[in-house]
């Protein structure tokens, strides 16, 4: 089956199927931007792939508040990487009740926290989709790095034609993609060359993206022209799992900081030192403590007009 036409194998697919009692207080996300998780009714429904073979994993809320995992794969082993990478992708396993204990009362963010103790920050179930989205999204606001990542995945990805869910290219479809096709799919030069190499060197196994510690893979990506301190932040963020990994060059948090700082100046930025010294007193839960204000800050401009579009750094 060409990796382009992905689909699941109708015929006798393995099912495998998990109920997970959050650990905490917990809540269903949405769709993503670029369309690779959608919403299915009240549940999930997102195709991932063990290396060619590909997954289909849905997801809901059960009757006693348990979370219902079912994967169909043409084999047990891609069916149970599928359900592990969703668990990972929605948190549900995390224990924040230390963050909650720590922080219900902070002055800065305990109204959130008591509000929304089910708050996670979003995840990516495979980290090199993070890594993918880390890159289109440099120096662009957010809208735009989704609308590029759907062509990428559009032109280049897999499919289940069945179901219509798509996932993105693997890295060795995206190193072996020349840089020009990848400008005509919006990226700059800088950018399509940077995901290119990126992808060349995951594909052939010298960044282990689920390594652990990950810390010699941010160095190894580091080293790539065109990958900064922000993407890879943001890699480890939405598609590593660490809270203590805030990508404080995002604009977003230049301008929330900036306001906190001059008393409420919407014109304001901080530098991105000023970031991580507003954020250091949360240790390593600094990421979850800006989801919590950023989600407040989005709720007072909701009142007046739609939040404003994030740049980020690269």
């Amino acid at each position: 089956m060409a990796a382009t036409e992905a689909g699941v194998a109708a015929s006798a697919p393995i099912l495998a199927r998990v109920e997970v009692t959050p650990a905490g207080p917990f809540a269903l996300p949405g769709g993503e931007l670029d369309g690779l998780q959608r919403r299915r009714g009240a549940g999930l429904a997102r195709l991932l792939h063990r290396g060619e073979d590909p997954v289909v994993v849905e997801v809901a809320r059960g009757a006693d508040g348990c979370v219902v995992l079912a994967a169909r794969a043409g084999s047990a082993a891609a069916a149970t990487y599928g359900i592990e990478r969703m668990r990972f992708a929605l948190g549900v396993d995390d224990d924040l009740s230390d963050f909650r204990r720590r922080f219900a009362r902070d002055p800065l963010i305990g109204p959130s926290v008591r509000r929304r103790p089910w708050l996670r920050v979003g995840r990516r179930p495979d980290p090199f989709e993070a890594l993918t989205f880390a890159i289109c999204a440099q120096l662009i606001e957010a809208e735009r790095a989704a609308e590029i990542q759907r062509r990428i995945v559009a032109v280049l990805g897999r499919r289940a034609p069945e179901s219509g869910l798509r996932d993105l290219p693997s890295p060795g479809t995206l190193a072996g993609v020349s840089p020009a096709r990848l400008q005509s799919l919006d990226l700059s030069a800088g950018r399509a060359q940077a995901l290119r190499r990126a992808a060349r060197e995951v594909a052939a196994g010298r960044i282990d993206l689920f390594g652990a510690p990950p810390e010699d893979g941010w160095r190894r990506l580091r080293a790539i022209p065109g990958i900064g301190r922000w993407t890879v932040e943001t890699l480890a963020l939405h598609g590593q799992g660490r809270y203590d990994q805030l990508p404080a060059g995002d604009l977003i948090y230049l301008r929330l900081v900036g306001r906190h700082r001059s008393g409420g100046d919407p014109r304001a930025r901080a530098s991105e030192a000023e970031v991580r010294e507003f954020f250091a007193p949360y240790g390593e839960w600094a990421a979850l403590a800006a989801a919590h204000l950023l989600r407040d800050r989005h709720r007072e401009r909701s009142r007046l007009r739609s939040p404003a579009r994030a740049g980020t750094r690269w």
